[in-house]
């Protein structure tokens, strides 16, 4: 999605990927790299421990364009980021003889957790202001570090944040929540709020063998996981778009995926195609909408195993107090 400013931008494609990568001076197997899902894998890159990966980089502007415009002193510029150790790197591209715009960018291992976001900003002087953001790549590209193939949507982001102290500011209003699920980017999100529950984040990050330690993150985990397979849900079914007869359309990306998963669950003995044509008669005109959440959550518990964790959990605490009465 386009931000309006009051300023002319640039209208045209901007082309931005990722050429090629060194591992501490290594090249990273052109196979752990994806342009159609603009991603990077560097788990399993053939080396355990390694300090710092080059990125080279590449971009294309529609230059007829930035020559016919009212913009001055453009510069291009690689961003990378991530939420999770809320650390943020820039680096300059170049213009090349080509025409292209070329650069690289280091990420440091040290400074990075999971997983990381490429993008880039065309910056240029504006109606003799300068610094204005001009242009962007529509899509990211995604940096991940845990990943062993380039797939964009392999992974849920997780993010552990003080909710009050935050520097987004939209999680402040829930400062009393646990966690919240944030679905509408290409990567969905879980916000775990460090000062909601005392020992929350303890327990989810802890690797004690325990049982009732391990019986409580597993239950936690399992609840956060049914959020996070509703809120998905909710999200694909508002993000369909239709054919000329009003038909909606299989989204794309992890909307699908969770579609695929979770209609035949919600909607059985559905072929696909009708099961989206109902969900969106119900959702959007209201019949049997509100007996259908049933139903999503039932399929939300599946997918996260919430009763079997449960169910473990119970047992574990009716059998101490079994021997506690002996």
């Amino acid at each position: 999605m386009r931000s309006v400013v009051p300023y002319p931008t640039l209208f045209g494609e901007i082309d931005f990927e990722v050429v090629a990568v060194a591992v501490d001076g290594a090249d990273l197997p052109y196979g752990k790299i994806s342009r159609a899902e603009r991603a990077v894998a560097m788990h399993q890159t053939g080396r355990t421990e390694w300090d710092t990966a080059v990125l080279r980089l590449k971009a294309v502007l529609p230059d007829d364009e930035i020559a016919d415009g009212p913009w001055e002193s453009i510069v291009c510029l690689a961003i990378l980021a991530e939420r999770a150790t809320n650390v943020r790197s820039t680096a300059f591209l170049t213009h090349d003889a080509d025409g292209s715009w070329r650069g690289m960018i280091d990420l440091s291992h040290a400074r990075h957790l999971q997983r990381a976001t490429l993008s880039l900003a065309v910056v240029g002087k504006v109606e003799g202001i300068g610094g204005r953001l001009i242009g962007a790549t529509d899509k990211d590209w995604v940096v991940d570090l845990e990943a062993a193939a380039p797939l964009r949507q392999g992974a849920i982001e997780i993010v552990q944040v003080d909710f009050v102290e935050s520097a987004d500011e939209w999680l402040r209003p829930f400062k009393e929540s646990a966690w919240i699920v944030e679905t509408s980017g290409e990567i969905p999100t879980v916000y775990i709020n460090t000062t909601a529950v005392d020992g929350l984040v303890a327990v989810l990050n802890g690797n004690s063998t325990q049982p009732a330690e391990r019986l409580l993150r597993e239950a936690t985990a399992s609840q956060i996981a049914q959020d996070v397979w509703t809120a998905m849900f909710h999200t694909a079914i508002g993000d369909f778009e239709f054919d000329e007869d009003g038909t909606p359309q299989m989204p794309t990306g992890w909307r699908e995926r969770v579609l695929r998963v979770m209609l035949p669950d919600i909607l059985p003995n559905r072929q696909l195609s009708d099961a989206l044509y109902e969900i969106h008669e119900r959702r959007t005109k209201g019949f049997g909408w509100a007996e259908l959440q049933t139903n999503i959550q039932h399929a939300a518990g599946r997918r996260s195993q919430v009763t079997k964790k449960l169910t473990n959990a119970i047992r574990s605490v009716a059998r101490g107090e079994a021997r506690e009465a002996r």
